[in-house]
């Protein structure tokens, strides 16, 4: 093999030099996203039936489409949220399923039941992925221009300049309602020339016409016959002819004698605004395969070219590029200050700038290749891919020290001289060497086997780190004892005798716990073993446990609810309350706010919605203090406004998979009121708990209607009926769009209406003059009965059951904790036997990961004992070895008690991986030991005196290069932060364990085993 390597020398460099700038070339052109690509498993139906009571949608529109989707094939889960004449059905699906053939299948089922349903009725089906939310999001203001002006550029100028940016999934406008034109009609006038609104509004779209009627020949040319009658302006409707009632003989006046014709805009009960100004709000939404950064970038430069007026100015409200970008940032200091520490740890054992520098080139080599790996597996640089890179770089120099301090060994001994003796040395350290990567490959292919957002997000990070051990195994094994055998001189060897007064004292040291750890070897390694196991079920049962690591992004979203019913601008009056708090907090950079809309879409009534904060960067409090502080003096000094407060990926993975809340009581029931009441009770009770903040009951009330009763009788008796009655009050009070007139490349809708001032109060709406068929005129309050009925509650089901959820968040405490006091609280409410208690959120989704990572931690095991089994064919090693494994990990669960880290999915990721890190340390101990000679103390002493230099170095290089991302000081660190700090207890704990205890169990088994035979 070393005489082949010799000869191949020449293709190994140039395919090292290929392999570097196509990985550079790569890195280029990967896409920079937040988070790895994950095919969400939901899909959401909206649904739009105009005006109607929450009952009566119920029936007659949600549950008939829940029964439709129902049949879609590979739906787990539907839940359906009606309100007033508008519903939301969620379908979810098993994970891994095809969600575009999903998708399809959504929209066929939802287009067969849709002839069935009431005329009118319309439905928007999507798939729930991050593109529903914006990368960026752009506040446009103005001073002296009104919204609806704003939004007309935003349309016309902004939204084209900006769709076709690669990348953007869509560009969407919030804010600013349509221009129209508004006829207000003068009820008195048309009701004496016997006409209805109706008549008007039907007069106005026969005036506006333009239609082709034909095509014909004429002198050797093509025309097209037109019959053109077309409105281009307010004073052209005014101009069109309305006949005074029915006869022949009948007069005609013009709409402008009847009506008050003037510019107005859309009816729309939203509100937008941005740090306090109106503005309209534009969101660019990136495609799954997008670059987050490049987009941005295109933006802002299309934007600088889109040619907005000088009164409109244009604001980043959000910009999730910031995140991405520092996050990248982190990830890059934390892998050149962990190369520099690796270096240093180097020169420390070794004293030589040869091996720094061999080590310094092989890391972004190694790092280039795995780059190219990720791009021929169409991934993109993202939090979990970059921190796998971060948390590979410890092994990646590992790989590299290990071979390099084997070879300057036997260069010591005086066994490796000359190039072929030194290629000789390394390929003796090959099997090791491939031995030591596969254990930590290994660990992570049940990976492939787990689903969810865990499984999303880890196996990004374990294809990375996959992909940089398996680059490094090849350049370790081949690469650098090349450049060992023609570079390494005797004055390296010399250098690294220099540093044997250093090794000198810890070698020591090892001999002193040695002679006390194996004067009675039984004992210590039952001690120890003892101590840790208790010590990890100790920490086991107080650790603190989450879902995902909080991290900080730099904003966050507060959602409020007003009271139910409450008008546009009485919430609007509450919110600029809201608002002074916000301005106030030195935290906050800027905040945009929604009212009746939300930053990801949604059912939305106008008395609810939320802001989104952003706050400065540099030195500030945490965010997760600044929101506490935000939410309770919104609480205190803002009464009649509901709020909850939560970090935007936080809130956009909890919507894309349906556990918006960490805690949800689900609560199903047929008896609505008997519901209500539990609802009511649960609510109060876990608002109770210490910790437990945002308590929402789920009683969401849409808010009052007023209500119509025709008297059926007394309507016939003036020639009316209730649907005729229905008929003109709708034109009365919500105008009926009559036609739409071009205006350039826009079409400005007319509608034709009552003024204003007679019906701008409820008790108008009983005064209202109708119109018999005959021509005269009817008071609405002679023939119907008009009341106030009281908010109508949004009725919610789950898998065709009705249901309702409390939810609520959690504040200073763990959800694990959390969660067993809410259990425990509801459990002892002693509710209805008829009413059923489920359990949501974001804990139900932590309860799947961890049984998931518990599977992958322990088929990581049992791997691991079929590598050390094939390696070593010595059962009483494996065991050993395992043991010594168990033990690291249980150290890991008392290090994050310690340190008060959570476990969550990040570090039960680390925890899986310091199985595979502890058992490199395991092989490189065994590799030192004669399989075929009989075990003994001295021969255990000596393997490890022999390897006491190589596991300080590689646990010392593992440790310091992790230590950047496990101190988890810059922004968008916290997901890998945990992952960090159970990878450090790990191998902290492992350095004695394998080079103490593992001997001392090796020598106390095989003394059981030869004491069996003897008894015997």
């Amino acid at each position: 093999m070393s005489a082949a390597l010799s000869r191949h020398a020449r293709s190994i460099w140039l395919a090292v030099a290929l392999l570097t700038l196509g990985g550079l070339l790569a890195a280029t052109r990967l896409p920079v996203s937040l988070f790895p690509h994950i095919d969400y498993p939901r899909v959401v139906v909206a649904v739009d039936a105009g005006d109607r009571d929450a009952a009566q949608m119920a029936a007659e529109i949600t549950r008939p489409i829940e029964v439709a989707l129902r049949a879609v094939p590979g739906v787990t889960r539907i839940r359906s949220t009606t309100s007033r004449g508008s519903a939301e059905v969620a379908l979810n699906f098993n994970w891994g399923e095809d969600m575009a053939q999903a998708t399809l299948a959504t929209q066929g089922a939802a287009a067969t039941i849709l002839p069935d349903l009431p005329a009118g009725t319309r439905f928007e089906i999507r798939r729930s992925d991050p593109s529903l939310f914006p990368v960026l999001g752009i506040a446009l203001t103005s001073d002296n221009l009104d919204q609806q002006a704003v939004r007309q550029i935003a349309q016309l100028k902004v939204v084209p300049a900006l769709s076709t940016v690669p990348g953007v999934a869509g560009v969407d406008v919030l804010g600013g309602s349509p221009r129209e034109i508004s006829v207000d009609i003068d009820p008195g006038r048309v009701q004496a020339l016997g006409l209805t609104l109706p008549d008007v509004a039907a007069a106005i779209g026969k005036a506006n016409s333009v239609r082709g009627v034909g095509k014909m020949e004429d002198r050797h040319r093509l025309y097209l016959v037109l019959v053109e009658n077309r409105i281009a302006s307010a004073a052209d409707i005014a101009a069109i002819p309305v006949k005074a009632g029915q006869a022949n003989g009948a007069g005609l006046v013009t709409l402008g004698q009847i009506a008050r014709i003037h510019p107005a805009a859309a009816p729309d009960f939203t509100k937008v605004t941005s740090n306090g100004q109106n503005a309209v709000l534009i969101n660019v939404r990136q495609t799954p395969s997008g670059d987050a950064v490049a987009i941005v970038k295109a933006v802002d430069a299309r934007l600088r070219q889109a040619g907005l007026p000088p009164s409109v100015k244009a604001t980043a409200y959000y910009d999730q590029s910031e995140l991405v970008t520092g996050a990248a940032v982190a990830v890059r200091d934390a892998i050149i200050l962990g190369a520099i520490l690796a270096g240093l740890v180097l020169f420390l054992f070794l004293r030589s700038g040869r091996l720094m520098l061999i080590t310094g080139l092989m890391l972004p080599a190694v790092l280039a290749a795995t780059c190219l790996a990720l791009s021929a597996l169409h991934m993109s640089f993202n939090m979990m891919t970059l921190g796998g890179m971060a948390a590979a770089v410890g092994l990646v120099v590992d790989d590299a020290v290990v071979m390099l301090e084997h070879v300057m060994r036997r260069m010591q001994e005086g066994r490796a001289k000359m190039p072929p003796t030194l290629l000789e040395a390394a390929a003796e350290m090959g099997r090791p060497l491939v031995g030591s990567t596969l254990a930590t490959i290994i660990v992570f292919l049940p990976l492939a086997f787990v689903s969810g957002v865990t499984g999303g997000f880890f196996q990004a990070l374990a294809v990375t780190m996959a992909a940089a051990l398996a680059v490094s195994l090849l350049y370790a094994r081949y690469v650098i004892p090349l450049i060992a055998a023609h570079w390494l001189r005797d004055k390296d060897a010399e250098a690294a005798e220099r540093a044997g007064g250093f090794m000198g004292r810890l070698s020591k040291i090892y001999a002193a716990a040695g002679d006390r750890a194996f004067a009675r070897p039984t004992l210590f390694a039952g001690i120890v073993a003892a101590a840790l196991i208790v010590l990890g079920l100790f920490a086991w049962n107080h650790v603190p446990s989450g879902f995902m690591p909080a991290m900080d992004e730099g904003g966050f979203v507060l959602d409020y609810k007003a009271k139910p019913g409450a008008s546009l601008d009485d919430t609007d009056r509450l919110l600029r309350q809201v608002e002074d708090i916000i301005r106030a907090t030195p935290e906050v950079a800027s905040y945009s706010r929604r009212t009746g809309l939300q930053l990801g879409g949604g059912l939305t009534e106008a008395d609810e919605g939320d802001y989104f904060i952003r706050l400065k960067g540099g030195s500030r409090r945490p965010i997760e203090e600044v929101m506490a502080d935000i939410r309770q003096q919104v609480e205190t000094k803002v009464p009649g406004i509901e709020v909850e407060v939560v970090q935007l990926m936080e809130d956009l993975i909890g919507d894309l998979t349906a556990v918006p809340q960490p805690i949800e009581v689900k609560l199903f029931g047929d008896d609505r009121k008997q519901l209500a009441d539990a609802a009511t009770r649960v609510a109060g009770a876990i608002g109770k708990i210490d910790g437990v903040v945002e308590v929402i009951d789920g009683l969401r009330v849409a808010g009052d209607a007023v209500s119509v009763r025709v008297d059926p009788g007394m309507a016939a008796q003036q020639g009316l009926d209730p649907d005729a009655v229905a008929s003109q009050i709708e034109a009365l009070v919500g105008g009926s769009a009559a036609t739409n007139v071009r205006a350039g490349e826009q079409l400005v809708g007319v509608r034709v209406r009552a003024p204003e001032e007679l019906r701008r109060r409820t008790e108008q709406i009983a005064a209202l003059v109708l119109t018999a068929p005959d021509g005269h005129a009817v008071r609405l309050g002679s023939i119907a009965k008009v009341s106030i009925d009281p908010g109508q509650q949004q009725l919610t089901r789950e898998d065709l059951a009705p249901f309702i959820a409390v939810t609520a968040r959690l504040e200073g405490r763990d959800l694990g904790s959390g969660m067993r006091d809410v259990r425990a609280t509801v459990d002892g409410l002693h509710l209805p036997a008829s009413v059923r208690v489920d359990y949501g959120g974001l804990y139900a989704e932590q309860q799947k990961s961890f049984a998931d990572l518990s599977l992958v931690f322990a088929a990581a095991v049992l791997l691991t004992a079929l590598l050390l089994t094939l390696l070593f064919e010595r059962l009483v090693w494996t065991g050993a070895a395992l043991a010594t494994i168990l033990l690291s990990a249980a150290a890991v669960l008392a290090g994050l008690w310690a340190t008060g880290i959570e476990l969550n999915i990040s570090a039960l990721m680390g925890l899986t991986m310091v199985v595979g890190m502890v058992t490199e340390l395991v092989i490189f101990f065994l590799a030192e030991i004669d399989r075929d000679a009989p075990l003994t103390l001295d021969a255990l002493r000596e393997a490890g005196a022999k390897r006491l230099r190589p596991i300080l170095m590689s646990a010392l290089i593992a440790v310091l290069t992790l230590a950047p991302l496990a101190l988890g000081v810059s922004r968008g660190a916290g997901l890998q932060q945990p992952l960090a700090t159970a990878i450090i207890f790990g191998l902290v704990a492992a350095v004695p364990l394998v080079l103490l205890f593992l001997p001392a169990a090796l020598w106390s088994i095989a003394n059981v085993r030869r004491a069996e035979p003897a008894s015997a």
